[in-house]
């Protein structure tokens, strides 16, 4: 792609201050009372992207918050690259834990801090700047479709239906997807695959109220005490998750494709020391990355009863809950996890305790094939402007709108994405390093360029 470097070079002030007026609205999808501030994000992003010379573009509603579509067609004839995105963003707390107000972005030491830099508008961003690049240098390719919705982060429930009754407008040969990250920024890689997703709230009680722990304590069951003990046994000694059939439709990738992800470096010593933590931890028989990548895993993301404030209270709780999650992996279906779960876990509660499990959300893992064309031009795009090979990786994390557009859409998707594991998405102090940033804006018109000539063939 001739002058991007030198168009990145005579525009850059101008995208960070595009950027950060999208980072400024607290577009907080989780929480009710910025409802108006999704509107005003949308509004914004349609502003941005009509700016930088798409034909058409729409703030449309859906059963949720709004989605922005647009689009430009230069030739119904060629391929069509759908850019998917989310402009909504992780809630901020704690505030105290931030060095900087999470929506007045900072750069210091060439990193953007704010909520948001990385996750996912920064990275968004990346693709307005390089579709402006092709359309304003007449060097964009082919045609080019935009989607950026505003509920990844609670689980996309209303595009879901956006995208069955639109999709003859979202028709396109290619999902092009900035939600991911890289190795580092001198090991480039390409996420070949992601993590499904289960949720489940859990609710135990045993007496029908609050009881003296002096008085009933060793005759009554404590719902704390069973609920520790239940989540305990969902795990053997090996680190092996012990309900039935949950492994059953585990695919288990070629000996070739884990050679290839075990290609990337990694410091288990470096990754401890960053962690703070003596060793690691997980299923007997796999690498830390393998844990995180090709095998699924069970966590307990919230448990609480009782009483839990300032001072003592000698109690025994009539409730106790908990918050549990499941990382899948290709070709789990985790509708039937979700109802396996709930199956055991409910049958597993001994008779002093009823046990109460409500599922909550979830998604399918995805997987990218190596051998598709838009691996192969991301590939070639990134190899170019890095100047090696990516590596292909599993990601440990979730996108599961990803393996809905495929089954909706009948369309893969490709995930290159720029950030690092060093961004702290979703925590305080988020950040995007501005090589990141740009680098990205770099390669996305050599996708582009890579990927229609390779549909060619």
């Amino acid at each position: 792609m001739k002058q991007i470097k030198e168009y990145i070079e005579a525009n850059k002030d101008r995208f960070l201050d595009e950027l950060f007026q999208l980072i400024r609205i607290p577009s907080i999808s989780a929480e009710s009372e910025h409802k108006p501030d999704m509107i005003r994000c949308a509004e914004k992003w349609r502003e941005l992207i009509l700016a930088a010379g798409a034909d058409k573009c729409e703030v449309m509603s859906t059963t949720g918050n709004p989605v922005v579509y647009a689009e430009k067609i230069v030739d119904p004839s060629k391929p069509t690259v759908l850019v998917y995105g989310h402009y909504d963003v992780m809630p901020v707390e704690p505030l105290e834990l931030w060095n900087t107000n999470p929506f007045e972005p900072v750069i210091k030491d060439d990193i953007i801090w704010a909520r948001g830099a990385d996750d996912d508008k920064g990275q968004s961003f990346m693709h307005a700047k390089a579709f402006e690049f092709m359309v304003k240098t007449n060097q964009l390719p082919c045609n080019v479709k935009f989607m950026l919705e505003g509920e990844e982060e609670i689980g996309s429930g209303a595009l879901y239906g956006f995208c069955e009754e639109h999709k003859e407008l979202l028709k396109s040969d290619i999902i092009l997807v900035s939600d991911t990250g890289m190795i580092a920024q001198d090991i480039p890689s390409i996420t070949s695959g992601l993590r499904g997703l289960c949720y489940w709230d859990v609710e135990v009680t045993g007496a029908n109220h609050d009881l003296h722990s002096g008085i009933y304590g060793g005759a009554v069951a404590n719902p704390i005490n069973i609920l520790c003990k239940m989540i305990a046994d969902l795990h053997d000694a090996d680190n092996h998750i012990t309900i039935p059939g949950f492994y059953d439709d585990v695919l288990v990738i070629s000996d070739q494709e884990r050679a290839l992800m075990a290609q990337a470096p990694f410091d288990e010593e470096a990754y401890k020391k960053e962690l703070d933590i003596k060793t690691v931890h997980g299923e007997k028989g796999y690498t830390t990355k393998e844990r995180t990548g090709i095998r699924p895993c069970l966590d307990v993301c919230g448990i609480w009863g009782g009483h839990t404030g300032e001072g003592s209270k000698t109690v025994l709780p009539s409730k106790a809950y908990a918050k549990i999650s499941t990382r899948l992996v290709a070709n789990q279906d985790y509708q039937k996890i979700s109802q396996l779960f709930k199956d055991y876990f409910e049958a597993a509660a001994p008779d002093c305790v009823t046990v109460k499990v409500t599922p909550s959300h979830g998604g399918a893992a995805y997987v990218s094939p190596l051998e598709m064309p838009a691996y192969q031009a991301a590939e070639k795009a990134m190899t170019t402007t890095f100047g090696k090979r990516p590596v292909p990786t599993r990601s440990g994390g979730s996108i599961p709108i990803v393996a809905g557009f495929e089954k909706i859409l009948g369309t893969k998707s490709i995930l290159m994405g720029f950030g690092l594991g060093s961004d702290a998405i979703h925590a305080p102090n988020e950040n995007y390093p501005l090589f990141n940033f740009f680098k990205g804006i770099e390669t996305i018109p050599y996708f582009y360029e890579n990927y229609v000539e390779l549909m060619k063939k």
